[in-house]
């Protein structure tokens, strides 16, 4: 049997910096995986929009997963058959596993309304203040305001605050995750299920190979995606600890930060894309 490998990325503080937001550092093993014909699947809070100009710069033609695992976006015919559970966008299949944003920020306003001066959520920003809190550029911060599943918060009040806001909104069947900057409010959905169902549709595609899953990450919002795959990478990061993973086996953690530490880990684990990095480097 065949074997065949499946990369599932986060982004922010994994493979792009965490300040810069760079790929840079990963470029040499970027093009290694492609020549090694290994597909790269981008699992993470960003949106549709953010995605679509990001993959362009990184050359990507492999679906891809937006907001925590609210939906899966897989270019038409990129499998031989559309997913019978997903439905035709633009160019792409779309499977989605949540309700709309607008579902949210209904729940928001109705529900957690004695929170609300603790918050603020991406809804009431302006492209100004996002670009103020994260340093993207005005173009980028526009696409990250264009949600279609979540809606990400800026947390101003105490830890006890926020866990009591947390229980709120899980009680109305709310996912809360803390992402690497924002609180992010969504469905119960996450990277985990949507990186699941994908590499099932991947096992459907080539039978005959033994299809092995990897994943990187660096924040708590990763945790899902790290433990539902076969081999778990946690990326160190300059802002925080290692998440806790429950697993005990196949988990690594990089010595280097973000993009840095994404190709350190991915040379060790597939020392057979070191010959092409040196190739193509």
């Amino acid at each position: 049997m065949k074997n065949t490998y499946l990369i599932f990325s986060d982004l922010d503080g994994t493979l792009l910096d965490h300040e810069t937001y760079s790929w840079q550092a990963a470029k040499p093993t970027l093009l290694a995986l492609k020549a090694a014909d290994i597909p790269l699947i981008l699992n993470t809070s960003k949106t549709f929009v953010e995605l679509e100009e990001l993959r362009n710069d990184l050359a990507l033609s492999t679906p891809f997963i937006v907001e925590n695992g609210a939906a899966i976006y897989i270019p038409i015919n990129y499998f031989d058959k559309q997913p019978e559970d997903a439905f035709q966008q633009g160019n792409y299949w779309v499977k989605t596993f949540c309700q709309p944003r607008s579902y949210w920020l209904s729940l928001l306003k109705n529900v957690a309304f004695e929170y609300q001066q603790y918050f603020t959520g991406f809804s009431q920003l302006t492209v100004n203040e996002l670009v103020a809190l994260t340093h993207l550029s005005e173009q980028q911060a526009k696409n990250a305001l264009q949600r279609e599943f979540s809606e990400p918060l800026h947390w101003n009040g105490t830890h006890k605050q926020r866990k009591a806001f947390i229980d709120l909104m899980s009680d109305y069947g709310a996912n809360v995750l803390q992402g690497g900057r924002f609180l992010h409010i969504s469905g119960a959905c996450d990277k985990g299920l949507a990186q699941h169902w994908l590499a099932e549709r991947y096992r459907e595609q080539y039978p005959a190979s033994d299809i092995t899953t990897i994943a990187l990450g660096d924040s708590d919002n990763d945790i899902a995606m790290l433990e539902t795959a076969d081999i778990a990478v946690q990326i160190r990061s300059p802002k925080h600890d290692f998440p806790a993973l429950e697993r005990q086996s196949k988990a690594i953690q990089s010595d280097e930060y973000g993009p840095k530490g994404w190709a350190e880990t991915l040379t060790h684990l597939l020392p057979f894309i070191h010959h092409h990095e040196v190739q193509h480097g």
